[in-house]
């Protein structure tokens, strides 16, 4: 009972990190054509990803930074938004004025299918 507790606890704690962490306004921003970084490893990006997305792992960010556009906007994402909100840090650092956290991808991509859906629809 105590260890699931435990794990409860954290899950509740995880959740609420992740709450406060992720930008707001994320589908507007996509709707306007915000560019998707996914900030995993090259194989966790083979496992899954959101189309359209580019991949620079956090381990690559500082190489790569440079081959992005400082006047684009970016939504960040990787497995639980924890590495997405470095890079997010980072690139706002190197002069990227329009930077987003979009938390996990798994669930940036829910937010960017619903935006695709209702662009469809118009």
């Amino acid at each position: 009972m105590i260890l699931a507790g435990l794990v409860l606890l954290a899950y509740i704690a995880y959740r609420t990190y992740r709450f406060a962490h992720l930008d707001k306004g994320l589908e507007q921003q996509i709707a306007h054509g915000a560019v998707i970084l996914d900030v995993r490893t090259e194989k966790e990006f083979a496992t899954g990803h959101i189309e359209g997305a580019i991949n620079i792992s956090l381990g690559n960010i500082r190489e790569r930074y440079a081959t992005l556009d400082t006047g684009r906007t970016y939504i960040t994402c990787c497995s639980h938004g924890l590495r997405s909100v470095k890079v997010q840090s980072l690139l706002q650092e190197r002069g990227f004025r329009h930077v987003y956290n979009g938390g996990a991808w798994t669930d940036l991509e829910q937010v960017v299918l619903r935006v695709r859906l209702s662009q469809k629809k118009k």
